[in-house]
C-alpha cells in the first residue's frame, strides 16, 4: 500500500527561539548507499514527488539499517532539512519491500539491477517529480526474478526514460511508409523507425530496432536486448549532450551489455 504523502514546513523550538525546517514524508525505492563517516551513510533514493533525492542516515553505516539498506529495496521514508535544496538527513529508513533475493539468483538479473540504479544516478535530474519513472522502476524490478520478463522489462524501460526525460521514440511505425510491421531500425537523427526494405540501403547509418519492442508477446532473448541496449545508450547520449550534459552510459550498464553478448549459462 502507498504512504500518505506529505511535504511541508515544520516548526522546531530550539532554546527560545523556533527554527524553520523542511520535512516530507514518502515512499522510495533506494538507488544507492555509500559511508559517510564513521556510522552514517548517505542514501540515494527515488521518490514519486520529490524525484531522486539523497539524504543522511545517523547510523546508517551499521547492523540495524543492513536489511533496510539494500539497493532496490522499497522505504518507508522521512526526509528533514533546514531549506529545500539541503542535503537533509533521513529520519525514517524502513524497509517496505525487499528484491535483493530475486536480483541475486541471478547474475543477469544483479546486473540489471545495478544498470537501472546507475542510468538513474547518472541523468535523472535531482528533486524533479518523477511519477512515471517511479512506477517504470517498480514494474522493472518485480521482473527481476524472470528472464524473460526482466529482458523486456528493461528495454522498455529505458524506451520510457527517455520519453520522461523529452527524447519520445517513435517505434510505431515507418517514417517513410506508415507500415507498422517490418520494423526494423531507427535512425539516429529523428528517433522514427523504418522498415527493413526502406533502410535497407542505408542500415549501416542506422540503429537496429528489435522486433520484440514493436510486436507483443515477444520476449527477446540476449542477443536482441542487447541490440535493443545499443539503440537505447546511442539516445541517452544524444539526450545528455543536446542538454549540454558531462553525462555517459554508466560502467554498470556497459557490463551488462558486455554480459549481454556472452553465451547464456
Amino acid at each position: 500500500m502507498a504512504l500518505h504523502h506529505f511535504a511541508g514546513p515544520l516548526a522546531v523550538r530550539l532554546g527560545a527561539r523556533y527554527l524553520l525546517i523542511m520535512e516530507w514524508r514518502a515512499e522510495g525505492i533506494l538507488l544507492s548507499v555509500r559511508k559517510h563517516g564513521e556510522s552514517a551513510a548517505i542514501i540515494d533514493t527515488l521518490t514519486v514527488e520529490h524525484g531522486r533525492h539523497s539524504g543522511l542516515v545517523h547510523g546508517g553505516a551499521g547492523k540495524r539499517f543492513t536489511a533496510a539498506l539494500q539497493p532496490g529495496n522499497q522505504l518507508s521514508l522521512t526526509w528533514r532539512g533546514r531549506a529545500a535544496d539541503n542535503l537533509g538527513v533521513f529520519t525514517t529508513a524502513e524497509l517496505i519491500h525487499s528484491r535483493m533475493a530475486s536480483a541475486l539468483g541471478a547474475r543477469e538479473a544483479l546486473a540489471v539491477l545495478d544498470s537501472a540504479r546507475a542510468v538513474l544516478t547518472e541523468f535523472l535530474p535531482e528533486r524533479a517529480a518523477m511519477p512515471v519513472v517511479y512506477d517504470g522502476t517498480l514494474v522493472l524490478l518485480d521482473a527481476l526474478g524472470e528472464a524473460d520478463a526482466r529482458r523486456l522489462a528493461y528495454a522498455r524501460w529505458e524506451v520510457m526514460l527517455l520519453t520522461e526525460l523529452g527524447l519520445a521514440l517513435d517505434l510505431r511505425h515507418c517514417a517513410v511508409t506508415g507500415a507498422r510491421e517490418g520494423l526494423a531500425y531507427v535512425s539516429p537523427r529523428s528517433g522514427r523507425a523504418v522498415t527493413a526494405a526502406v533502410g535497407a540501403e542505408y542500415a549501416d547509418r542506422l540503429l537496429p530496432l528489435p522486433s520484440f519492442l514493436t510486436t507483443s508477446g515477444i520476449a527477446p532473448d540476449r542477443a536482441e536486448l542487447r541490440d535493443a541496449l545499443t539503440m537505447t545508450g546511442y539516445f541517452l547520449e544524444t539526450w545528455a549532450i543536446q542538454n549540454g550534459l558531462d553525462a555517459k552510459t554508466p560502467p554498470a550498464r556497459d557490463r551488462l551489455v558486455a554480459l549481454l553478448a556472452k553465451p547464456e549459462p
